[in-house]
């Protein structure tokens, strides 16, 4: 049976020890503090990111790989696993240009590109990144591509998720506010609560005073979307603060049955766009 290889790039925030012991291939996008490029999650961390943001004169912008990038990491795949099909999961096209570039990147290809599924997550961070998780164990027991795809498809369905933010100023900065903007000019501690919708585009769900308020109000929206659910896998996405994150697990289970648990960074290109002190939940049902 033909190997299948799992792609994907950095703003799936997936654990770097995950990936390797996955096998996934986890392609960097680019991020840059005025003249100086960090390849996300490869020269920065999220712990120097975090560090550095606040004391940055001016935002930080970043760029997604070119599909001359990702032409060579899938002729790269091929060479290695002659006659192999490549899952190609992507950050939402509707935050970022990245699925583009690798949808060029397989027309490059002509005759090989064939062998190559590129996939719209409409999603952003670890919210497509267990998505992606999930092939890679599925491709390592050797299922059909065909099922990989399935599978994927019902978990991004039946995937809920929220981020909390401490300002909107990032998003609002670069651009990826979306639906959101509603929210701009709110009062001192006002906290907003975000998804992203099934365009994925980020759109506000709404504000609440106090941080504290904010967490609990996530949980109610939780049980609300997933009436009669007690099982479920969750992940907790944090900046460079992984206590945060341990808090909102501990609060959660008090609610629901936690299965699989992950605690993960929200990495430095996702960062650039929500800013430190955010907490970005994902839950599917077990």
């Amino acid at each position: 049976m033909n190997r299948t290889v799992i792609v994907t790039d950095s703003t799936s925030d997936i654990p770097p020890s995950m990936a390797e012991a996955l096998g996934i291939e986890v392609v960097p996008l680019t991020l840059m503090f005025g003249e100086e490029a960090f390849r996300d999650n490869v020269d920065m961390t999220p712990e120097q990111f975090y560090e550095r943001l606040p004391r940055s004169t001016s935002l930080p912008t970043t760029s997604q790989p070119s599909p001359v990038e990702y032409m060579n990491v899938y002729q790269g795949i091929q060479e290695r696993y002659p006659g192999c099909r490549i899952l190609s999961f992507h950050i939402s096209s509707g935050l970022s240009g990245t699925y583009q570039s690798a949808v060029l990147a397989k027309s490059m290809l002509e005759e090989k590109g064939k062998s190559i599924t590129v996939v719209d997550s409409l999603s952003a961070s670890y919210g497509f990144g267990f998505m992606v998780v999930e092939a890679a164990r599925l491709a390592a027991e050797g299922h059909r591509p065909e099922e990989i795809l399935a599978q994927a498809e019902r978990l991004r369905q039946s995937r809920k998720l929220y981020f909390l933010v401490d300002t909107l100023e990032y998003l609002q900065k670069g651009g990826r506010i979306g639906k959101a903007s509603a929210f701009l000019g709110t009062l001192l501690n006002i906290k907003p609560i975000l998804s992203i919708d099934a365009e994925g585009i980020i759109y506000a769900v709404e504000k609440v005073r106090g941080r504290k308020k904010a967490v609990a109000r996530m949980i109610e929206l939780f049980k609300q979307d997933l009436p009669g659910v007690d099982k479920i896998n969750v992940a907790v996405g944090h900046t460079a603060d992984p206590a945060s994150g341990e808090e909102f697990l501990k609060e959660l289970a008090g609610h629901f049955t936690l299965e699989e648990k992950v605690l993960t960074n929200v990495g430095p290109v996702v960062g650039s766009h929500v800013g430190n002190g955010t907490l970005a939940v994902f839950i599917w049902p077990a």
